[in-house]
């Protein structure tokens, strides 16, 4: 039986940990809300403090810093460099890799600024024809008018 986890962290509090011991007993596949503006990008200093593990969590990965300065040194903003890096930890998981234009930008209603992504992962491709065809007929819905 395939299942859906959808996982709605109210900021990058989501430890990688959970995901793979999910994606080792099951077949799953995930939609996943990256807080990687509204929580990542607007804490990036506290998160690349020596003192924070936040981002080792989330990414399962203690040697994250690294790979940031790489990255920073590339002039990569840090919301790409962690959908990336999560995307690439997925893939070790046996998810088909989703770079960051592949998930979906959720906007901050009337204002034009990024809040999070909404990423698929899946192992087979038909779960991303699925998903392309669900984004074809979706809006950006941000409220409910009651």
């Amino acid at each position: 039986m395939l299942s859906l986890c959808f996982a709605d962290p109210c900021d990058i509090g989501l430890k990688f940990g959970t995901i793979r011991y999910l994606a080792e007993r099951r077949f799953v596949d995930f939609l996943i809300l990256l807080a990687l503006y509204m929580d990542a990008n607007r804490n990036n200093q506290n998160y690349v403090s020596p003192k924070s593990a936040k981002v080792a969590e989330f990414l399962e990965s203690p040697d994250w810093r690294k790979e940031w300065k790489l990255a920073e040194s590339g002039r990569v903003p840090f919301p790409n460099f962690l959908a990336e890096a999560f995307s690439r930890r997925m893939e070790g998981q046996g998810y088909i890799y989703q770079p960051i234009y592949k998930m979906k930008e959720i906007m901050f209603p009337d204002k034009n600024w990024p809040l999070y992504r909404l990423a698929l992962f899946s192992r087979h491709q038909l779960g991303y024809d699925y998903w392309d065809e669900t984004l074809k007929y979706s809006d950006n819905q941000t409220e409910f008018e009651w």
